[in-house]
């Protein structure tokens, strides 16, 4: 099984943070990768805000490419952050580790913030398709106010390989897996977290249902509804077409990948409408194991469960700084102070709901509503 550290917080701390929480669980990954994603930058970035950044690994060769594409399609560079790599025993380096920020090409400055997203969604499709059959470029992420950085090899060595306890990085949502590979080749576009447009997963579990939800996915006419080096990806693209291409709340998200029974529906106030989600979404429908962790482009974080709830979880914290892990060990090192009394375990029927800045908790129940509120 991986291991899931996510902290979301009202001030921005370290990606350490994080990566101290995987080590208090290591006996759950085997040091096949490790993916961060941060959410709401601080520090030297933080006036930046409004710049998309790109985030990814190129050879030299391969960073020319990206530089000549960059400039032809009018983005400008304004800023760059390059980890201070440290050698570290068994990580093999790579030639350039960066998040570029860009100026929108002048053509895109007036336009919508949805025209904004479908550029930089090309974009990015666009340079990992150049790179993608000999790795020379690995594009993660081309978004505003997001950083991501993958790699194969124990998480705690990678922090001392990308010098993480002396960089300026910081943000107030940070996602963290440290990866156990199953049943797929190590590869960095397999490594969690994902992300789409704004929305961000990950996952402990293996998908069982991968194929018929992958296929119902690139039914949808959706460019950015590929890849999928891992099963796991199909969980951040399941939120973001819920979320997005149907304008659902979050809580629907529970419905569609975990339906209820038809007898269980019919306690809901809204029946017809989850018969609906059921029926019309089923190939969305999951079968687990799975806890899968994600956020919004808001900066809501939440918990989910398979209906089975065959994989660990728990959330907890204290008001400003909550956060959502694989075990309880983990959670007691990423918030100690905490009252314990207070964590929540969610079930399955059970989806736990962060608000952004942590400044609340909410459980939303599939056959009771909300349920559980920690302020």
């Amino acid at each position: 099984m991986c291991r899931l550290s996510a902290i979301t917080a009202k001030d921005y701390f370290s990606p350490v943070e994080n990566i101290l929480t995987l080590e208090t669980m290591k006996e759950g990954h085997d040091g096949s990768g490790m993916g961060l994603i941060l959410k709401d930058i601080g520090g030297e970035f933080e006036a930046l805000k409004d710049k998309p950044v790109l985030s990814g690994i190129c050879s030299d060769d391969g960073l020319a490419r990206l530089d000549n594409y960059m400039d032809r399609a009018g983005f400008r560079l304004v800023h760059q952050w390059t980890p201070k790599i440290k050698p570290v025993r068994g990580i093999t380096a790579r030639d350039n580790y960066f998040a570029r920020f860009y100026d929108y090409p002048d053509v895109a400055k007036g336009q919508s913030h949805s025209e904004k997203e479908k550029l930089l969604l090309k974009t990015r499709l666009s340079l990992r398709q150049m790179g993608e059959a000999d790795e020379s470029i690995i594009v993660f992420s081309f978004y505003p106010d997001v950083i991501t950085l993958k790699e194969v090899g124990d998480p705690l060595e990678l922090c001392e390989f990308f010098g993480l306890d002396n960089s300026p990085l910081n943000a107030k949502i940070i996602f963290a897996q440290g990866r156990q590979n199953t049943n797929y080749a190590i590869n960095l576009y397999a490594c969690h977290p994902f992300f789409i447009q704004g929305f961000g997963s990950m996952t402990n579990g293996e998908n069982t249902a991968f194929v018929p939800i992958r296929e119902f996915l690139a039914s949808r006419g959706f460019p950015g509804y590929i890849g999928y080096n891992s099963d796991s990806e199909v969980f951040t693209h399941i939120l973001h077409y819920a979320a997005r291409g149907l304008n659902y709340p979050l809580y629907y998200y529970k419905d569609i990948i975990t339906p209820l029974k038809p007898a269980e529906i019919e306690s809901r106030s809204d029946k017809e409408f989850v018969g609906h989600l059921k029926k019309s979404l089923r190939p969305l429908c999951i079968d687990g194991p799975n806890c899968v962790i994600g956020f919004t482009p808001d900066g809501q974080c939440f918990m989910v469960q398979d209906s089975k709830k065959l994989r660990p979880g728990v959330v907890g914290g204290i008001k400003g700084k909550i956060s959502l892990v694989s075990e309880e060990c983990g959670l007691n090192r990423a918030v100690p102070g905490r009252d314990t009394e207070k964590d929540i375990f969610p079930m399955r029927y059970d989806m736990v709901i962060v608000s952004p800045g942590a400044e609340e908790v909410k459980v939303w129940n599939q056959l009771q509503g909300w349920t559980t509120t920690m302020n």
